[in-house]
């Protein structure tokens, strides 16, 4: 089992933009692992999202074996992190390995230079609304406060750093799992390991038995191939 010194492995995940450690609210992960949540720092004027990542490490303990876990923009912090320190598996939710899986669109934007130009708060009130369409009550409401408490300064520079993004190395081992319907990253652009039949970009809340069965595979998978 992968268990150092007697202690639980960490999974440390990492949210999406504008959003927090409340977005894994329903994330039940097996015996032998607990959760640990990485949380948004300032970002820097400029900063490049690899440089950014790299400052997140100083939240994880790597004197102990570990997971990264990100969802969103949070899978692309994990997989900026593993190219830094390895963790024993990287697991996306929601997102993408390479910058070659963005959509051509966000490329046209960041041309257009939009994230300097839509205001923040524009995109929360948008988020806002499509939750309240989408999601159970109980999750509209969770997602409400998530993303009214998301700070518009990060915003808008992870949009740009998104953006311009670039990055071709996948890290070893991944596990990747998105949802048909996933409205953000479509999955006709990437190539996940396990899929969501009609999975939402949010189906982590929406969906919440489908990420804590691929959890209960995956992370006891690797326990069975990492040494004690």
């Amino acid at each position: 089992m992968l268990i150092y010194k007697e202690q639980a492995v960490k999974v440390y995940f990492i949210p999406g933009i504008g959003a927090d450690y409340r977005i894994f609210t329903h994330i039940h992960l097996p015996p032998g692992f607990e959760p640990a949540y990485i949380h948004w720092i300032t970002p820097l004027e400029k900063e490049k999202l690899s440089d950014y990542a790299f400052r997140l490490t100083q939240q994880i303990d790597t004197t102990q074996p570990f997971i990264i876990a990100g969802m969103s923009l949070g899978g692309i912090m994990a997989v900026e992190i593993a190219k830094r320190i390895p963790p024993a598996a990287t697991i996306l939710i929601s997102s993408i390995p390479t910058s070659t899986h963005l959509p051509r669109i966000y490329k046209f934007a960041g041309a257009l230079q939009l994230s300097r130009i839509v205001p923040p708060n524009l995109l929360k009130s948008a988020a806002i609304l499509k939750h309240s369409l989408t999601m159970r009550p109980a999750n509209r409401k969770l997602m409400r406060e998530v993303v009214r408490a998301g700070d518009e300064q990060f915003i808008r520079w992870a949009l740009g750093a998104v953006i311009q993004w670039d990055n071709t190395t996948i890290p070893q081992p991944l596990f990747h799992i998105h949802g048909t319907r996933d409205e953000v990253f479509p999955i006709k652009l990437t190539t996940p390991t396990h899929i969501v039949p009609k999975g939402g970009h949010n189906f982590l809340l929406n969906r919440p038995e489908a990420i804590n069965t691929f959890l209960g595979q995956v992370l006891p998978s690797i326990q069975n191939r990492t040494p004690a």
